[in-house]
């Protein structure tokens, strides 16, 4: 958090963590007993530590979602210095040799678990103090309840199947919970429960940027609501629809939407810049940030992969869009998708941007070879910039990344990041979370206006797409959905439309492959567009996407391993 002084936490963790025991019988210097922990100022600095695991990163198992979300889905390539460079992502991208060993599985297993623990210690401690001596407690245990839901939700969607920890467990006691004891439906109530106790609990308005309020709380339970609406059996089939969590996504997100407090940008590329972060549509971020006090400032560690391989950047080319996921951006003379046709040819060079209508999302999102990069007209992204464009083709992804002369610019060497915030929610995945709920309740004619309003904005988003003569940089050309004009605009249809919309608004930030397993399409989808895109890469040769196994992670073997074989693999694995 952007606000709060990082010397006063590392100093607190320091003595924290690093504490020993001494084989005298004296007091070790430097150890805080529990009633030291428990009093207001400590407990302060423990919901601080916890809240900064949401910038806890690292490249090799990011908290960003674009290994998990984007390779698994066809919207990007892997990336870098071929297939054996972060190997574990090639398996990730294909499928094929995906194994319960990788090491960066286990890894981000782990690493959610540390985030949950931290959390868990300050709800401990956030019990045994009184109100009277700590006047924000009940502020503060909400707010530890929504980080907890945030990485519980994180888990489920990963692996399905997860222990669930909360403070009233005795550490000596994990060993015995079971990744089954809840069942599937129940561990979604679980993470339901932490954020309604949320929204009870929390404010309107908190002290500072970051901090959990009541909005994020009723945004966060929304999307939870609409992942556990889509029932699954014990096969990872969609088997049902609940239609009361439908109803209530309905409510709460238009309780969002009448509240006043978010709105859409009126540039879409105001979400991607840092002098426009914490605008009126971020709703939940990770507060990055530099200069702060820490040894490199808590930098977006899980972009530092994902620059180009110029001389103003150095490393590394990863996170490459697919050639699929470029041609999706199409329109037809009526600037609505091609849903049937789009990738019939590709869009590779900037006059193939003239010569076919083209949605403004693209230029926002995909870096393409003789376009100004990030915005700037004299930075001109050059095919070189790519680190193996003989495999992973030619583009490279822009959302996450910042030119190099932006102040929140820093190099790491060899690689480099930004203190650029990463939004988790926005109000345009509010508006669309809205009309997905609205067309499973057969209420189609309700989210028309919902998905019209994002593809206006999207229409609007063109001053920053020129090139240095001030001329757009491609044949723009996007309208709404417009029944009995240019569309028949019936449940199939809206729903269609509804899923072409999260693709393009949400392209290369990590959300896709979620969406296909809530959608419950994941396989045929996979596997059609592995058909069509071997044939372009050759490293998807041998992709291959399993229904039934495929659509989680499966448990980590290491940490069936540690819990004596007490948890259980997941189906199909």
């Amino acid at each position: 958090m952007k606000k709060i002084n990082y010397i006063s936490i590392i100093a607190f963790l320091t003595l924290t963590l690093f504490a020993c025991n001494s084989f005298l019988d004296e007091n070790p210097k430097g150890m805080l007993s529990d009633e030291q922990l428990n009093i207001a100022e400590n407990i302060e600095k423990m919901v601080i530590a916890a809240y900064s695991s949401l910038g806890n990163d690292h490249y090799t198992e990011p908290n960003s979602p674009w290994p998990y979300g984007d390779l698994r889905s066809g919207d990007a390539y892997k990336g870098g210095a071929g297939t054996g460079d972060m190997q574990d992502f090639h398996f990730y991208e294909t499928f094929t040799y995906m194994r319960d060993d990788l090491g960066t599985v286990d890894g981000k297993w782990y690493r959610q678990y540390v985030s949950i623990s931290r959390i868990n210690n300050a709800l401990a401690r956030l019990n045994e103090v009184n109100e009277n001596d700590f006047a924000k407690k009940q502020v503060r245990v909400a707010e530890m309840r929504f980080l907890r839901g945030h990485f519980y939700f994180e888990q489920k969607i990963l692996f399905n199947r997860v222990p669930y920890i909360d403070e009233t467990v005795p550490v000596d006691e994990y060993i015995n919970v079971s990744n089954v004891e809840l069942t599937s439906a129940q561990l979604w109530d679980k993470i339901i429960d932490e954020f309604r106790f949320a929204v009870n609990n929390l404010p309107e308005d908190n002290e500072q940027v970051g901090r959990a309020n009541k909005w994020m709380a009723k945004a966060y339970l929304a999307k939870v609501l609409l992942y556990a609406a889509y029932e699954q059996d014990d096969e990872n089939n969609v088997i049902s629809l609940n239609n009361d969590k439908l109803n209530e996504v309905v409510q709460l997100t238009t309780e969002i939407i009448n509240s006043g407090k978010y709105g859409l940008s009126e540039d879409f590329a105001n979400n991607f810049l840092c002098e426009t972060e914490n605008g009126p549509e971020s709703i939940f971020a990770v507060q990055h940030s530099r200069n702060d006090g820490t040894l490199h400032g808590r930098l977006d560690w899980g972009a530092m992969l994902n620059y180009p391989m110029n001389p103003e950047y150095g490393c590394c080319g990863f996170h490459q869009p697919s050639q699929n996921l470029v041609n999706a951006f199409k329109t037809s003379a009526q600037g609505l998708p091609l849903f049937n046709n789009f990738n019939s040819s590709s869009i590779q060079t900037p006059s193939d941007l003239k010569s076919n209508n083209i949605d403004p999302r693209l230029n926002h999102t995909v870096a393409i070879p003789g376009l100004p990069y990030k915005y700037d007209p004299d930075f001109i992204f050059q095919d070189w910039w790519n680190r193996q464009p003989e495999i992973y083709g030619q583009f490279m992804s822009m959302k996450e990344v910042v030119l190099p002369d932006c102040p929140c610019f820093e190099k790491t060497l060899p690689f480099m990041s930004s203190s650029k915030n990463r939004d988790i929610i926005r109000f345009d995945d509010v508006i669309l979370w809205k009309a997905e709920a609205l067309i499973e309740l057969d209420r189609e004619l309700e989210a028309l206006p919902l998905i019209n309003q994002i593809r206006e904005r999207a229409s609007v988003s063109t001053s920053l797409l020129k090139d240095v003569d001030g001329n757009p940089t491609a044949n723009y050309v996007i309208d709404t959905y417009k029944p009995g004009e240019n569309c028949t605009w019936d449940n199939n249809y809206a729903r269609q439309a509804l899923r072409w919309e999260r693709r393009l608004e949400f392209a290369m930030e990590g959300f896709r492959f979620f969406d296909l397993v809530r959608w419950g399409i994941a396989a045929e989808y996979l596997n059609d567009y592995f058909t069509s895109e071997k044939n372009r890469r050759e490293h998807l040769r041998e992709a291959k996407f399993t229904k039934n196994r495929d659509e989680y992670f499966p448990i980590p073997k290491q940490q069936i391993n540690f819990s004596k074989k007490l948890y259980q693999q997941n189906y199909g694995w």
